[in-house]
């Protein structure tokens, strides 16, 4: 009797659920502020593909300020996917690049904190199985700039403090990051505003006026969107015009494009040798700024170098994608 898998990605704002045959689900869960609601989130997520008798699983939200330390954190989270489990089978990535049941999982808590980028690095190493490639994946708060060598992660960092050290993580993302974390030239260091805000004015990120998961709480519209960039520059709607407020936007984009940009050139060709570059693969809610970031990082890859995650997979697989890979990887593993 085939098994039917569901991967779980366990972060600190989402919880993300796929399956291999490519069902995908995101559920926003703040993690920080109810911890105490997390099995029963989780258990809801699973219901929704009943057909699931395994659970594979990784997690950044270790990392939420509600635990005192990553230890304690993956403990809550284990503790949490076993009571949603019901008696499921439940394998943990550990970025030695094997599945480890939960008791091992919490004994080896560093292994599995934050592994996510690595599950879907082993996953994406499928689409540059030779020479080298670069996964650029970009999410609503982080980017992960992975090197593949031969299709392999090829990382200098496994833990969180390594890879912002090395640059193969850096906290910039497209919807929750502070706009005063990533532009400080004349601005209120207040959190005003959000990445969401540069691109939903920039019609890269779509209007959701049943989302209040904003600076101010407010619905995430255009209009919304205006009045906190407004802030940003110490103003409002009636003292600065929607020209000055997209142009502020535009800014706003170009000086990410610049950081990571500079970050991507570095991970990849700041080695000692670096296997020639022959694939870039981009994916995440941000996939399309990780085109916009490959495309300057690496201006002389090969002609059809790129492939996307969203067009191979559909855009909700996409956003799901360390789910996706855990999912499949682990059916991979029987």
């Amino acid at each position: 009797m085939t098994t039917s898998i569901l991967g779980l990605d366990i972060g600190g704002a989402n919880l993300k659920a796929a399956t291999p045959d490519k069902r995908a689900a995101t559920v926003p869960f703040p993690l920080w502020k109810q911890l105490d609601k997390l099995p029963v989130a989780l258990a809801e997520l699973v219901a929704r593909f009943p057909d699931a008798d395994e659970l594979a699983v990784t997690m950044t939200g270790e990392l939420c300020d509600c635990f005192q330390t990553k230890r304690e954190g993956v403990g809550a989270i284990l503790a949490a996917v076993r009571s949603a489990s019901a008696g499921r089978r439940v394998r943990v990535w550990s970025t030695d690049g094997a599945f480890v049941d939960s008791e091992a999982a919490a004994r080896e808590y560093l292994k599995v904190a934050a592994a996510n980028w690595h599950a879907l690095a082993t996953y994406a190493g499928r689409y540059a199985p030779h020479h080298g490639g670069m996964l650029i994946d970009i999410g609503s708060t982080t980017t992960d700039l992975i090197p593949l060598n031969h299709g392999v992660p090829s990382t200098y960092g496994t833990t969180d403090p390594a890879r912002l050290e090395t640059r193969e993580l850096v906290y910039v993302g497209v919807l929750r990051t502070p706009v005063c974390a990533v532009y400080t030239d004349r601005v209120c260091a207040e959190l005003f505003a959000t990445t969401r805000d540069v691109y939903t004015v920039l019609g890269r990120v779509a209007e959701q006026p049943d989302c209040c998961d904003t600076a101010d709480g407010r619905p995430a519209t255009f209009d919304n969107s205006l009045a906190r960039l407004a802030r940003m520059l110490g103003g409002d709607r009636e003292t600065a015009s929607d020209d000055q407020l997209i142009h502020f936007a535009t800014c706003v984009h170009a000086r990410i494009v610049e950081t990571l940009t500079a970050a991507a050139r570095s991970v990849y060709y700041d080695t000692s040798s670096p296997p020639e570059l022959t694939t870039v693969i981009v994916s995440g809610a941000g996939e399309f700024l990780a085109r916009r970031v490959a495309e300057g990082a690496f201006p002389d890859r090969p002609k059809g170098a790129f492939v996307s995650l969203n067009d191979e997979l559909g855009p909700a697989v996409s956003a799901c994608a360390p789910a996706y890979a855990v999912a499949v990887l682990a059916a991979e593993a029987k």
